[in-house]
Parts: structure tokens; sequence; C-alpha cells
């Protein structure tokens, strides 16, 4: 006789999380582009207008120094400096405003009806990819994390808040597995509201997502390129994995029949369980979920710390 397979829970969980982060970013991907463009829309704005003003007031200055050198007194209408039109053409940047959005649903109909359905798609390698990685590290994680908490499946069985407490642990390991596709991805994702416009504020633009790898690390390096926004995705995983695991966990054992066990749960307690996660995951700290998008697509913002752009977007926003 042959001996069966037995796959140890941690390979389990490895697989389960691949398979379902590769899955459910194909399904997601266009909303979460969505997301991005509306969380970064203003910041992009302000960052565009200040390089017009910017390049606008180094062309009054230039004009009159070369005014005074030649001893003119009175500047001719001739040598005033040009609009800002003629500024942006002259140095490569747009005076075209971006679009603002209304809502979700005017960012979506604006994204397709300008950039194609496919551009909501744009950049979808690098979160595929690495939703692969968080599910298949998160899950393993996790396992990992209740083990050293002392659970025995059947003997010794953690309680509610120390599921959560795990779950939290493992989103803090995530992140750092995470951040770099997290990079990559709104780069790409910001390139549907900045390619119409020249390149504004100075986002730059790639071919793919290879050369939006490329150029971020040989501009930028490892750490402040691809590790850009690291402390926003800290704030955003472990109150958000905390709330994530402590509900769908709490559905789990609000569930199971007297005397039985989490093995007897139906499909539909699952998927009950794991979208009232998603809901508690993403309303856990959302603020920091904004913030890492503008440090990540606004290069204004790129070097600064989360405190003082989460006060800048607060001012501003």
């Amino acid at each position: 006789e042959q001996t069966p397979i037995v796959m140890a829970d941690g390979y389990k969980d490895f697989i389960a999380g691949t398979v379902g982060g590769f899955s459910g970013k194909l399904l997601d991907y266009p909303l979460d582009t969505v997301k991005v463009l509306l969380q970064t829309q203003n910041s992009l704005a302000t960052s565009s207008a200040t390089a017009a003003e910017s390049a606008s007031n180094h062309a009054t200055r230039r004009t009159v120094q070369e005014t005074a050198s030649k001893n003119v007194r009175n500047i001719p209408k001739s040598l005033h400096p040009p609009p800002p039109s003629q500024i942006a053409a002259a140095t490569g940047a747009s005076a075209t405003s971006p679009p603002v959005y209304r809502g979700a649903i005017h960012c979506l109909t604006h994204t397709i009806q300008t950039r194609g359905f496919l551009s909501l798609y744009n950049g979808l390698p690098s979160p595929l990819l690495g939703s692969m990685a968080e599910n298949a590290v998160l899950f393993l994680s996790y396992g990992h994390v209740k083990k050293a908490l002392g659970e025995i499946p059947g003997e010794n069985e953690l309680t509610l808040l120390q599921l959560s407490c795990a779950g939290g642990v493992a989103g803090g390991i995530v992140s750092f597995v995470l951040n770099p596709f997290e990079v990559i991805k709104v780069q790409m994702q910001v390139v549907n509201a900045t390619r119409n416009n020249n390149n504004r504020a100075g986002v730059r633009s790639y071919k793919g997502v290879v050369d939006c790898v490329l150029q971020t690390v040989r501009t930028e390096g490892i750490a402040r390129g691809l590790y850009r926004g690291q402390t926003s995705l800290l704030l955003r995983e472990i109150p958000g994995n905390f709330c994530w695991y402590g509900v769908y966990e709490g559905v789990c054992l609000s569930q199971i029949p007297e005397g039985g066990s989490k093995r007897d749960l139906g499909a539909s307690t699952h998927l009950l369980g794991g979208a009232a996660a998603g809901v508690a995951y993403w309303t856990a700290f959302y603020p920091a979920d904004t913030v890492g998008s503008q440090m990540r697509a606004n290069p204004d913002y790129a070097s600064r710390r989360f405190a003082d752009v989460f006060m800048d977007v607060y001012r501003s926003e």
C-alpha cells in the first residue's frame, strides 16, 4: 500500500495564502487603482502647481538679471516672463490641471474613458507577485506565532485576544516583504493620472514594471526607494491584521456547534468571516494607507517622515 502524503500545516498555510492572494488581486486590483488615484490626486495637483510657480519665478529672476546686466533701467514688455503655459512647454512640465475626481464612480469612468479599461490593471505584475508573497508569508507567520503562544490544536486553544495579537505580529512581519511591491504598484498606478499631463509634479514615466524597479533603485536606492513609506505600512498592517484575524476568528468561533470544532464549519461561514474581517482591516487605520500612497506617489513626500506628511494631508485636505 502507498503511504498517503501528509502536508505540514505550515505548507498548507503557505499554499493557501499564495493561491488566495493571486485570486483576490485579480478581482480587486481595478478598485485598488481607483483608491490610489483618489488618495493622491490633491497632493499631486499641489506639487504640479508648486513646480509651475517655481519655474515661473526662476524665469522672472533670469529675465531681470539679464536686463540688469545690460544697464536697462526699464524692463520692456517683450522681456516680461512668459506665461506658465509657455514655461511649461519649454521645461517639459504641464500647466494642465490634473483631473479632480468627484468620487469613486467618476474616477472609474474617467479612467476608462481616457485611458481604457486595461489601464485599471496598469502595473498588475508587481501587486500580483506581492499579494502572493504577502499572503503566503502572512499565513505562515500567523501559524508560527500561534504555536509560539502555546496553541496545540484540539488540546490548548488560544483566546480571541491571543489570536488577534498573533495576527498583528504577522502583519508587522509581512510589511517588510510587501512594501517594495507597494512602492512599484503605486508608481505604476499614478501613471494613469500623469501620462496625459506630461509627467507633471516630477512623477517619472515608466515603460513597465521592470523599468520602474530599475529606475527606482538607480535613482533612490533600495532603502530610500523600495522601502519608501515603510512606517505607514507598519501602521496599516499591524492594527489591520489584528482586527482581520480577530473578526475572522470571532465569527468562526461563534458558529462552531457545541462539541464541534472549526473543521465542522461550512464554506459560507468562512466567507462571512472573511468579508467581515476585510471591512475591519480597512477601517482599523485607513489614514495610514492614504499617507502611504502619498509618500510613494508624490516625489515631494518621498524623504519626509510619516507624521509630517500626515499633518500636511490633514491640513490641506
